[in-house]
């Protein structure tokens, strides 16, 4: 007998609901519904859509019940945004866009009255402008919290939406920069010490925990029966982890979509004032595992690149970007792909060459140049973010796991193969959708253990392996030097 069971996965560019099919040695995955997922600019600000996206969603669901009654719904999305409900339980306004510029400066703010050292200890976070702190600061300076009865993190929201039920996934509260790394609890003192009202916060759910069923309306509107929705881990860079088909304890996993994630599991924080400097992050993925890993941006360059070439009437294909960055005649030259001057959507491709300009390098004219400057610029950070990790767990990884849509870029698969010298495996595209697929049989009992999952995964795909060519050191002294 097969289960079914339906991943409701959201990314920062589009969203997916796969219907994912289990036979008891493989999960098949089929995409039912497709959408993009596109902010709203008003006064000056940036939201996300959110009434558009739960009409996208709920067409999935209805989409994919006609194909197979399924047992069970999981919500993944990306951090640190949130929305927030007032006293009858709706939703005030539209959740603001982490790439809005509201929270600007909101780190070095907080680091006049609390160290950056302390704020690490504390939380174990990567301290980013972006994150859910740092923006509820700007929030208690500009809009107040008037209104307001409780905040929720993006995918418990949309749990909210379809359930009533009110908590936060556990994974995803570990991306707001409020839970305590020791208790794994809100650290209540750091908010009341921000005048962050903690009555605002939910209880804290564990990933494969129940979100309850659909709500009797959305049952009547949709003709769907009470349906369970489990708390797989919310956030979409768990899931990939927890897909990553690893068959060592050590290793390294590398997310690669708009962002790429670069870690590794541990098994408690790391917590040093080393780790705080080299901007490593502890996040909480399934079964309370830490990824101890690195925020770096990803394939947003490439595609918001895109986008600037389209707007100027010259349309490439993902294929087409590869095969230019491949022909590339242009002299080696590097960006930092995580300088603010390239997280606001635009003309990257003009960016870039400002960067390679002011940065005394060759300037890369022809858009197989620019895009080759990405890729490598890209495989640089994975490179020195390897460095970073393996100076402070004092280990050596012997093996990247490359999931999610990089893996369709062979390009970025074998430069980042060959600048890390590592052996990279390429699988599969899907992982967060496994992932999630995965935690909600271990929930439902289909799957018997975390490893049973994996194993599971890794037979579904076909995956990959990148052999890491010769590599320059002179390229990386060269790398470090330009971005430091």
């Amino acid at each position: 007998m097969k289960h079914y069971v339906l991943a409701l996965d959201l990314g920062a560019s589009s969203g997916r609901a796969m219907l994912a099919a289990y036979d008891g040695k493989t999960i098949q995955l089929q995409e039912v519904h497709r959408f993009v997922n596109e902010p709203i600019s008003k006064d000056g600000k940036l939201y996300w859509n959110v009434p558009q996206l739960m009409h996208e969603l709920e067409a999935g669901l209805q989409k994919a019940y006609q194909i197979a009654p399924y047992e069970s719904i999981g919500i993944d999305t990306w951090g640190v945004d949130y929305g927030m409900l007032d006293k009858n339980g709706k939703p005030m306004d539209n959740p603001r866009h982490y790439r809005d510029s509201r929270s600007c400066g909101y780190a070095a703010k907080l680091a006049q009255e609390l160290p950056p050292e302390e704020l690490y200890r504390r939380t174990g976070t990567q301290i980013m402008d972006i994150n859910t702190l740092f923006q509820l600061m700007s929030q208690r300076d500009t809009e107040g919290f008037d209104g307001c009865e409780k905040l929720l993190p993006m995918p418990d929201l949309f749990a909210y939406l379809l359930t009533g039920t009110i908590s936060a996934e556990r994974s995803i509260a570990s991306t707001t920069q409020m839970l305590s790394a020791q208790s794994g609890t809100w650290d209540t003192a750091l908010l009341e010490q921000l005048q962050i009202p903690v009555k605002l916060l939910p209880e804290i759910a564990e990933s494969g925990s129940s979100k309850g069923v659909l709500s009797e309306e959305i049952q009547n509107r949709l003709g769907l029966p009470p349906i369970p929705v489990t708390a797989v881990c919310g956030h979409d860079t768990q899931c990939a982890a927890f897909a990553a088909p690893a068959k060592t304890d050590k290793h390294i996993f590398l997310s690669c979509g708009t962002w790429s994630l670069f870690g590794t599991e541990c098994d408690t924080p790391i917590l040093t004032e080393q780790a705080a400097a080299l901007g490593l992050s502890n996040e909480v993925g399934y079964g309370k595992k830490i990824t101890f890993l690195k925020n770096i941006i990803g394939l947003w360059m490439i595609q918001e690149a895109r986008r600037e070439y389209a707007r100027q009437g010259q349309n490439y294909s993902f294929a087409d970007i590869e095969k230019m960055a491949v022909e590339s005649q242009g002299s080696v030259c590097f960006v930092d792909p995580d300088d603010p001057v390239f997280t606001p959507p635009g003309d990257i491709p003009g960016r870039v060459q400002d960067y390679c300009r002011k940065t005394g390098q060759p300037v890369p004219e022809t858009p197989g140049d620019v895009f080759r400057c990405i890729y490598e610029s890209l495989a640089m950070k994975y490179r020195k973010a390897l460095d970073e990790l393996e100076t402070c767990t004092g280990e050596t990884y012997p093996v990247i796991h490359l999931v999610g849509g990089g893996t369709k870029d062979r390009l970025l698969c074998q430069l980042t193969a060959d600048f890390c010298q590592r052996p990279v495996v390429a699988g599969p595209i899907e992982a967060t959708v496994y992932g999630n697929a995965a935690i909600q049989l271990l929930a439902m009992g289909a799957i018997a253990a975390p490893e049973d999952a994996r194993n599971c995964i890794a037979s579904s795909e076909q995956i990959q392996t990148y052999e890491p060519g010769q590599f320059p050191d002179q390229l990386y002294s060269k790398f470090l030097t330009m971005i430091n």
